[in-house]
């Protein structure tokens, strides 16, 4: 059997509903296809987002999907004193909400059906269709039958991983273990969260990583590690972190836990290369994930936006070439990779930093009056109380 579409989106993630969405848009015949019997589920996300990116993408915050929206985060030091406060005063719209990701994830694919596109769920695609060295389509399981999805633009959003990504051709294996953070999070009930705010844990107590607390409304939370691999020396190291870290913390420890997700997120370099003649990577699969935060939702959809737009130039122009899909890179590669890049950088530095260290550069940020969290102010900052560490941390980013 054989269905042909303009588009086909592998993976219904945020990143490819939109995706899905804009080329429906654009008026391209649109599918999306999920391997999965329900979009969203299993959750493998700590859920907190920022605001400062949804116009771009035409998004506009929906109750149904909101657990908590919060005035900004705190972030400790390893003697867990006075934290540094990032309100809005601070960091503008890159505060922002806690969501229900299942629910969030529907909202975006309904989204993409509402503009047109055919969503197929419970739908694995199998294997690439190539014409000559151009990506034209991918063998799916659909309803118990192999289908042949011919279309003129392959979109892959199927997470860091990316296997059609791998099958189609591009290197997917990453081989830095500091590139890689292992994770553990509870849904808790019966903790004292603060509300109004994200934390975050820096130091020895999640190595080369962070502890981060989600409020999810009065008195339940996300409570979650993510530690880089190269810092494990047991496959139990991440949980007996997380656990340590509740237990020494009366307002957690008391809690009860009512979820368990767990999971690898990427942190690594953007892709040096993520397309090929009739293929483009979007979120996730592009390694788009900040290697600070481990956040991947705002730029996987911004990137499906772009993915669609080329998408719509290619059809219109009948041009599947690899210089046109380098439009596509150029986009992202201007949109991304210098923050991306220094992020990375910034990992890397922060992991090797003891928590004596970590305590001072904490200190000076949330003491100093900054008006702008950047490299330069900071290093003013501890210019003028912790000479000292100057050197150590001017290449920080």
């Amino acid at each position: 059997m054989e269905v042909n579409y303009d588009v086909l989106v592998i993976g219904a993630g945020p990143a490819g509903s939109s995706a899905a969405r804009f080329a429906a848009r654009h008026g391209l015949k649109t599918l999306l296809i999920e391997k999965r019997p329900d979009i969203g589920s299993p959750v493998r996300c700590g859920e907190g987002v920022s605001k400062s990116w949804m116009p771009e993408v035409e998004l506009k915050p929906e109750d149904h999907w909101i657990s908590d929206e919060v005035k900004g985060a705190r972030i400790y030091g390893p003697s867990e004193k006075k934290p540094i406060m990032l309100t809005a005063e601070r960091a503008g719209n890159e505060v922002g909400y806690v969501v229900e990701r299942d629910k969030f994830d529907k909202h975006i694919a309904a989204l993409a059906a509402s503009e047109g596109a055919d969503v197929w769920v419970k739908s694995p695609a199998l294997s690439v269709i190539k014409d000559g060295n151009r990506i034209v389509g991918a063998k799916v399981r659909h309803n118990s039958e192999i289908i042949d999805v011919k279309a003129k633009m392959v979109i892959a959003a199927d997470g860091f991983e990316s296997e059609f990504g791998r099958w189609a051709g591009l290197k997917s294996l990453i081989l830095a273990k500091n590139d890689i953070i292992s994770c553990v999070e509870y849904r808790m009930i019966n903790v004292d969260s603060n509300e109004d705010y994200t934390d975050f844990y820096l130091g020895s107590i999640a190595p080369a990583g962070y502890i981060w607390v989600f409020p999810k409304g009065k008195h339940e939370a996300n409570v979650g590690i993510g530690v880089t691999i190269s810092k494990m020396k047991d496959r139990f190291d991440v949980k007996n972190y997380l656990d340590a870290f509740i237990k020494s913390h009366p307002g957690y420890s008391k809690g009860k836990t009512i979820q368990l997700i767990t999971g690898g997120v990427s942190v690594s370099k953007v892709r040096d290369k993520f397309t090929l003649p009739g293929l483009l990577t979007v979120g996730d699969a592009a390694r788009l994930i900040d290697p600070i935060t481990g956040g991947g939702i705002a730029n996987g959809m911004i990137s499906g936006k772009y993915a669609a737009e080329v998408s719509k130039k290619a059809i219109d122009s009948d041009d599947y070439s690899q210089e046109m899909m380098n439009n596509y890179e150029r986009m992202v590669k201007d949109k991304f990779e210098r923050k991306h890049l220094r992020n990375w950088f910034a990992k890397e530095k922060l992991g090797t930093l003891s928590d004596e260290t970590l305590d001072k550069l904490v200190d000076v940020i949330a003491d100093v009056k900054i008006n702008e969290i950047s490299v330069e102010e900071i290093l003013k900052a501890v210019q003028l109380k912790y000479p000292e560490l100057v050197e150590e941390l001017e290449n920080l980013i």
